[in-house]
């Protein structure tokens, strides 16, 4: 079964199951996904506090970062326009994208979509199914209350339909690198560097410090990076713009592309993997933990 197969028939089974609140549901999912009891009221762990974060700090800024279309104003206002993709449009019904203005390679991406859910990757548009791709979009487009994590910032804004420049991904091993910035109250601790990503092999990851330093730490059942990674040299530059963009929030995850030297903004992630992390060893749980600070309150 296929990874698109796999998450269609899981959402649909989270969807029966949007009864249940919040507080249950997180805790249900906790406890299946990583084998542990979720602590609420004393958490430690950097995945207890992810759980913590999604049902008591409900900062509205979040949720328009998490958007796509919104986030773009959001790095207008702290002076980071310049790495944003080209736009080529957004639009409210599939029926609205002219095909036959946009150029032969494009992305189209959902506004609220989540965890590689609602991506459209064009290289050929001579080869573009239009209808089929149409009720894919349609699909894409239905409201939705929440989401099977229950990552509240992905159902604030209506969903929307994003058009932008295909990023030329490179091949093999340095196929569109991603450096993935984990920022406590706006200060980058340490980053995944994952690469190829199309290769048909699976994503590898590392972990680095800010020194680009290999950690002693991997996520559970993820490959790492088979041969060493240069030093980007505007790495320091990534590091200092995810401290702009992540200074008012307690924890984000900023996601950064280097393209010939060109840096391009990825993503604000606020709940990565929807805070249901293995790792190994599993003492980087509370060492990412000790850096997120969530407040004295007891639930």
């Amino acid at each position: 079964m296929d990874k698109y197969l796999k998450s269609k028939i899981k959402l649909q089974i989270l969807k029966l199951l949007n009864w249940i609140p919040d507080k249950q549901m997180i805790r249900l999912q906790y406890r299946i996904k990583t084998g542990r009891k979720l602590n609420l009221k004393n958490p430690t762990r950097y995945t207890e506090k992810l759980q913590w974060y999604k049902l008591y700090h409900r900062d509205p800024v979040m949720a328009q970062c998490a958007d796509k279309w919104e986030v773009r104003s959001y790095l207008e206002k702290k002076g980071l326009s310049g790495i944003l993709n080209t736009c080529y449009g957004v639009y409210d019904s599939e029926e609205e994208i002219d095909f036959d203005a946009l150029p032969d390679q494009f992305v189209i991406k959902s506004t609220n979509g989540a965890s590689g859910i609602g991506i459209e990757i064009c290289t050929d548009k001579s080869k573009l199914d239009i209808p089929k791709l149409k009720k894919e979009l349609r699909r894409w487009l239905r409201p939705q209350k929440n989401g099977g994590g229950r990552e509240w910032v992905y159902y604030q804004y209506p969903p929307r339909l994003i058009v932008e420049k295909y990023l030329e991904p490179g091949k093999g091993e340095n196929s569109l690198v991603d450096y993935k910035f984990f920022c406590f109250h706006g200060e980058p601790y340490c980053l995944y560097v994952m690469n190829e990503r199309f290769t048909g092999g699976g994503v590898r990851q590392n972990i680095l410090d800010l020194n680009y330093q290999v950690m002693p730490y991997m996520r559970v059942k993820i490959n790492p990076i088979r041969t060493e990674l240069k030093k980007p040299e505007n790495f320091e530059e990534m590091a200092d713009m995810a401290r702009i963009l992540s200074e008012d929030f307690p924890y984000v995850r900023v996601d950064f592309y280097d393209i010939d030297g060109k840096i391009y903004f990825g993503e604000m992630t606020f709940f990565p993997e929807s805070g249901y992390y293995d790792f190994e060893p599993d003492e980087f749980d509370f060492i990412l933990g000790e850096r997120f600070h969530i407040g004295d309150k007891l639930l």
